[in-house]
């Protein structure tokens, strides 16, 4: 580096012990877990034959054999948002699920061209902080539907931003169920087909994605700017002591 660079890439605005070097080690020399993947799937239909419930159900299938510990939430019974307090038995499942899982699966039922209203509000329930901790960053999710008609990707593109705005890292691939009707048997089953192989493919990546970030993602999530906060947040609190 010129002197003249040098100059040019000073950053009067950065406090300098908020903003370290790269850990290479945190990175690359994590530790690895070795307990099971904790999934935890969401769907968003209350019908008798749900299809999005029943894709859950055969992609928690596949997500056991992978080797995960998986959970189904079921919505019934959870109220809308803002209807009553958080202390609502269903709620409080919901928030308990989140925090204890480290991946999600969102499948939601594409309705009127978006997602179902039972899905945003199971999502909706989910805070970004609860009591100092997220119930949803760093969690690793997979994004599904099911269609009535043609394949659509409206319901997932939904979901895929909701992912990211609950600071998330939404694996690439994802599933869009077209005709859900004839994808499935009498029993609930899912019959053989390219729907059914995309699934196998969904869940192999979010096992793979959440065994590699597990370790990582309290790094990959702690940001320069919440550094910052938090500092001055503790200068405050000294400063009022000492006065």
């Amino acid at each position: 580096m010129t002197e003249d660079t040098a100059k040019i890439d000073t950053l009067p605005n950065i406090q300098e012990e908020q903003f370290p070097p790269i850990r290479m080690g945190a990175l690359f020399d994590a530790p690895h877990a070795t307990y099971p993947p904790r999934i935890l799937m969401l769907y968003g239909s209350l019908r008798e034959r749900s299809y999005s419930r029943l894709a859950v159900e055969e992609a928690a299938r596949i997500l056991r054999r992978l080797g995960a510990e998986v959970r189904i939430f079921n919505p019934s019974g959870l109220p809308l948002p803002d209807s009553t307090s958080a202390d609502h038995p269903k709620v409080q499942e919901l928030r308990e699920l989140s925090l204890w899982s480290e991946a999600q699966v969102w499948c939601s039922p594409e309705r009127h061209g978006s997602m179902t209203g039972i899905m945003k509000a199971q999502i909706d329930w989910l805070p970004l902080s609860l009591g100092g901790v997220r119930p949803t960053q760093g969690r690793t999710l997979a994004v599904m539907q099911v269609c009535g008609g043609s394949q659509s990707f409206n319901a997932v593109n939904q979901l895929r931003i909701l992912g990211r705005w609950m600071r998330m890292f939404t694996i690439p691939n994802q599933s869009s169920v077209a005709k859900a009707f004839n994808e499935f048997d009498a029993e609930g089953r899912m019959k053989p087909s390219p729907y059914y192989n995309r699934i196998v493919d969904v869940m192999e990546e979010l096992v793979k994605f959440t065994l590699l970030l597990r370790d990582r993602a309290d790094y990959l999530t702690d940001r320069y700017s919440e550094r910052v906060e938090s500092a001055e947040a503790v200068s405050r609190r000294v400063n009022q002591r000492t006065q």
